[in-house]
């Protein structure tokens, strides 16, 4: 079976600036080495840096004295930062820059008595960590059908997304929140371009093929979206993890397979999938 693969599967400049921190302080070895959540949504990456002596560690009083603390690509809440800063450890910032970024322009905008309507996954440790640079009162949602009765007349709001949203589905957010305000309403731009830019030729491949296969982590936002893009363009879309997920029952009938993977979907991965469904019969 022949197989397109997307340019942009793989690795996000996010991924690879987080991870070459990591690498590089499993290198040095100069102490224990531990990361504060998962560094990325990736079970087998995580498994490679658990067998090289990486701990995970879920709040910053279980980081031993003298350790090496990384924080995950995701970014921290700022009060987990501030306890982090304030224990016997040394800390590796490795936040994604385009999250970092959002995180300044959303305390910015906060310190100007604006209320925050965010476009994200509540539970996404990303969000958490947004939320924590805007005061209480702010607007969670992950639909335009969530923020609908949210937005009161006369009272000042900004928008912004988590960096890896659907940037279709927040230009109609944008749409509606402006029409519900007499007030000017700011606009954060915080979606990555790369997540832009994977999403749109993760849907052109998909025009493209009998069916789309999307590799990554099954607790990767990113990923979930990726898949849910291409199957809202009326799309077959199957989300796996690994290559020995696919099963060859589920494309009978195809000759031409579409190919892409999240952000954080090592690059081996995308190899063995690619290998798997160009080793089926047709």
């Amino acid at each position: 079976m022949k197989v397109i693969l997307a340019e942009t599967a793989g690795f996000c400049m996010g991924v690879s600036l987080a991870l070459k921190k990591l690498d590089r302080a499993v290198r040095k070895g100069e102490a224990p080495i531990c990361t504060l959540g998962p560094i990325i949504h990736n079970p087998q990456v995580l498994a490679r840096y658990e067998k090289l002596g990486v701990k995970r560690i879920q709040t910053p009083s279980e980081a031993e004295p003298g350790s090496v603390v990384v924080i995950r690509a995701h970014g921290i809440p700022r009060d987990l930062e501030s306890e982090l800063r304030g224990n016997d450890v040394v800390i590796v910032d490795a936040t994604c820059p385009k999250v970092k970024k959002a995180q300044l322009l959303i305390e910015r905008q906060t310190q100007r008595s604006r209320t925050l309507l965010l476009y994200g996954e509540a539970n996404h440790p990303e969000v958490k960590g947004l939320l924590s640079y805007a005061p209480d009162g702010a607007v969670v949602f992950g639909t335009l059908e969530e923020l609908q009765g949210h937005i009161q007349d006369g009272h000042e709001y900004f928008l912004a997304a988590q960096t890896t949203q659907d940037q279709c589905v927040f230009e109609q957010i944008k749409e509606y929140a402006r029409q519900q305000s007499s007030l000017r309403l700011p606009v954060l731009e915080t979606i990555c371009d790369a997540t832009k830019v994977r999403q749109e030729e993760a849907v052109d491949v998909a025009k493209r093929v009998d069916k789309m296969v999307v590799v990554g982590g099954y607790e990767s936002g990113n990923t979930r979206r990726l898949t849910q893009v291409v199957r809202d363009h009326g799309v077959d879309c199957i989300h796996v993890e690994t290559a020995e997920e696919l099963n060859p029952a589920d494309f009978a009938g195809c000759t031409l397979v579409g190919l892409t993977a999240g952000a954080s979907t090592h690059d081996i991965t995308i190899d063995q999938v690619r290998a798997a469904l160009e080793a089926m019969t047709p």
